[in-house]
């Protein structure tokens, strides 16, 4: 028997508490930065696993260590979305919160972090139950708020690189529209970078019948908008990427005033440094050569924020995983992932450390069926095989790089408390 399928062999205990517990998060979705339920739960059982748990910057790490031996971690977010749940599910959200604006808005877990962090608390527990087949220290990571690419840094800000031993790689996983029973792979870029920016255009309100009185900011960032397409179509390189969208665009209040300013909303998608920094300075050259054309009293301003790194994962750990999962789940279960055009920040935690890393997908839909996408009401990935199929993902990966208990070495399997904040 190999190691994968003894540790993988108590899967059926795992997941009896599994499902319950997906059910339950799924029912309870929180917004970013107010993950308290959520945390609380993932610190309980993680405890009651046996590791040591300390609660960083709104987020859970949990530390197993198991004799010497490399250090591997393993992260899932925890947020939910803004988003009114519209499946017809047993357990579907009916929560609501307030959010930054004091607006009262649906929650739900439009994104599938509830199968992540249901998922990375199969994997620590099944690790713990199978601690005699493998050497060295596991880390368990809940980080909050991804949603607004700040709960990575919180983390990081909190201390974390101090507070738990230096992991020699990192993973982490995302459920998506693939098949359910799938998992898909990617060496390099695999999700992109994203940045959004909020852009004030300033004109000079007047009456609507008096438009020669006014500098039309309506108008103005009309002009912007289109011109903002020719970045892409005119300005990369054919065979590069990019995204500029204009997500909105807001001006005025009655349709007889002529408002004295706009604001847009502007979302960019980059694989590439060089291609992002070209794009991003584009933008403002364009705008502020707009606002100069339509006479603006001042100059526009630049707002930036939801700012997101390149996930890009490294070759040689891509490739270790995906034989890894090849030998495990069979070659048909293992496809190709592709790049994907959403963001993540979790690569901020591995590139904090200066180690490797590997970002991969699994697949939540029945065959044949037409996902819906992330953030979508309707996105409600199957329990099973989904939850195993993560579960054991994450296991197969961090045994990959932890030591093997047949090479020697490695004490029982202990919750070394590392310093920082107990729970």
């Amino acid at each position: 028997m190999s190691r994968n399928q003894a540790v993988l062999q108590k899967l059926s205990a795992t997941r009896q508490w599994q499902e319950d517990f997906y059910r339950d998060l799924h029912a309870h979705p929180e917004l970013s930065g107010q993950e308290a339920r959520t945390a609380a739960n993932v610190a309980e059982r993680l405890v009651e696993t046996g590791y040591a748990v300390q609660r960083l910057g709104g987020g859970v790490v949990g530390v197993l260590a198991n004799g010497e031996g490399p250090v591997v971690l393993a992260r899932a977010d925890m947020d939910a979305l803004p988003v009114t749940e519209l499946t017809e599910l047993a357990y579907a959200s009916g929560e609501t919160s307030t959010d930054e604006t004091g607006a009262v808005v649906g929650i739900s877990h439009a994104c599938g972090h509830d199968v992540h962090v249901t998922c990375l608390l199969g994997a620590a527990e099944l690790l713990a139950r199978g601690a005699s087949e493998w050497r060295g220290t596991f880390v368990a990571l809940f980080q909050p708020a991804e949603e607004t690419a700040s709960g990575a840094q919180a983390m990081l800000d909190a201390g974390l690189v101090d507070a738990i031993p230096r992991p020699e790689v990192a993973f982490g996983q995302h459920v998506l529209g693939l098949e359910a029973g799938t998992v898909g792979t990617q060496a390099g870029p695999v999700l992109s970078a994203g940045d959004s920016v909020r852009i004030t255009l300033y004109g000079k309100g007047s009456h609507g019948s008096m438009p020669h009185l006014s500098v039309d900011p309506v108008v103005l960032a009309a002009s912007v908008v289109l011109r903002l397409q020719t970045i892409v179509s005119r300005e990369v390189k054919p065979g590069e990427f990019a995204v500029v969208t204009v997500g909105s665009s807001v001006a005025g209040t009655k349709s007889n005033v002529i408002a004295d300013r706009a604001v847009l909303l502007v979302n960019v998608r980059t694989y590439d440094d060089a291609v992002r920094s070209h794009v991003l300075a584009a933008i403002e050259r364009i705008v502020r050569a707009e606002c100069d054309a339509a006479g603006s009293p001042q100059p526009p301003t630049f707002d930036y924020y939801d700012q997101y790194p390149l996930t890009d994962n490294d070759a040689e750990v891509a490739e270790a995983v995906t034989q890894a999962f090849r030998g495990h789940f069979g070659d048909e279960r293992v496809v190709a992932l592709g790049r994907v055009t959403a963001s993540e920040d979790f690569s901020r935690v591995p590139d904090a450390f200066g180690i490797p890393y590997c970002y991969w997908g699994v697949g939540g839909f029945a065959a044949g069926t037409e996902a819906p996408p992330n953030h979508s009401p309707f996105f409600a990935p199957l329990i099973q095989p989904t939850l195993d199929t993560g579960t054991s993902a994450l296991v197969v990966a961090a045994l990959s790089r932890l030591g093997d208990r047949a090479d020697g070495g490695g004490a029982q399997a202990r919750s070394d408390a590392p310093s920082g904040q107990p729970v």
